[in-house]
């Protein structure tokens, strides 16, 4: 991958290089810090003679998100966050001096950072806790951060007590941070793996999930594992609630997960057992090919309820709240 370095600033160098290397990870992660990075290069930037900061600054951004994109695709939490900040660029009257409109635009991300993450978590979690009886058992999938914050939000904040089954899967293991956030909030937690929800699945009351998009269609796009969870539950008649903040909502559709994902490393998928790997050397085979998705696509009727700051809808209202937001923002 070619780094222009006269073009990129070197904290969106040191950002790209996070996220290829997944130390950054999770929707809400990506997008705060895409953000706080944008603000620095904001800070940073200063007009050429004879240029318009609004036109200009938009064009001083695309080398640096299509580098973003070249180290991990963009996810749609940071899509829809470069889109309107594209917005409030090039709304900026010409009127204002440089330093104000730096100010006015670093002041319009730390309101969009608020309102549409920190603010809308709070909303979420006092939605999702009218939702946690007493003695429920509750299970959730992989590492959702809104639906961590939502379970030791109703632990502390209450006297109900309720359990949490934590479900992960290989290769990325990510129910285990989980499950050390749980604990460390004093939750009693089971781990187990995806094969086992079958299993557990008799003694779950609710399952609780994280997402990492909702389209137009009203599918829900998460973490891979996520739709094979949602198909078992119903067949046990378990209701599946979404978490979902409605910045991550998308107007894209799509039915299936094959044609638009994320592809991560294949060589991920080959495990080491006794000293020897099943799959070791399948790059050779020219009739093998791995093939580790990202994320994977749950139809609407799987999901029972869908759990926003704007409350709680169905998947289909979903085209309800892009058509109000677009008439928001015009």
């Amino acid at each position: 991958m070619s780094i222009p370095s006269t073009v990129i600033h070197p904290a969106v160098v040191r950002l790209g290089l996070q996220y290829s290397q997944g130390i950054i990870n999770g929707s809400n992660a990506r997008c705060i810090a895409l953000l706080e990075v944008f603000k620095q290069l904001i800070r940073d930037y200063s007009t050429p003679p004879n240029e318009e900061l609004s036109r200009d600054l938009v064009a001083k951004l695309k080398p640096h998100i299509s580098f973003l994109n070249q180290c991990r695709p963009l996810s749609v939490s940071m899509g829809n966050a470069i889109k309107f900040l594209k917005k409030e660029i090039s709304c900026l009257p010409d009127t204002l001096r440089e330093e104000e409109a730096k100010e006015k635009l670093q002041g319009t991300i730390d309101n969009y950072l608020r309102e549409k993450i920190v603010l809308a978590a709070e909303a979420i979690s006092k939605s999702a806790f009218e939702k946690i009886n007493d003695n429920d058992v509750i299970l959730v999938y992989g590492c959702s951060s809104l639906v961590n914050r939502t379970l030791c939000d109703a632990h502390t904040q209450t006297d109900r007590t309720f359990r949490v089954i934590v479900v992960d899967s290989r290769p990325r293991l990510e129910g285990r941070e989980t499950l050390r956030r749980l604990v460390r909030h004093g939750i009693h937690c089971t781990y187990v793996m995806i094969n086992a929800i079958s299993y557990v699945l008799p003694e779950v009351s609710k399952v609780l999930l994280g997402a990492h998009a909702l389209l137009a269609n009203g599918s829900v796009m998460s973490r891979v594992g996520t739709s094979q969870i949602a198909l078992v539950s119903k067949a046990y008649n378990v209701p599946v609630l979404v978490c979902c903040e409605t910045y991550k909502f998308c107007e894209r559709v799509q039915t299936d997960s094959f044609v638009s994902n994320e592809l991560d490393d294949p060589d991920d998928l080959i495990v080491q057992r006794k000293g020897q790997a099943q799959l070791g050397g399948w790059a050779e085979n020219k009739s093998l090919r791995l093939l580790n998705l990202v994320y994977d696509v749950t139809p609407p009727d799987l999901v029972d309820l869908v759990i926003t700051d704007l409350g709680m809808i169905p998947c289909t209202s979903v085209p309800v709240v892009l058509r109000v937001k677009n008439v928001d923002q015009q």
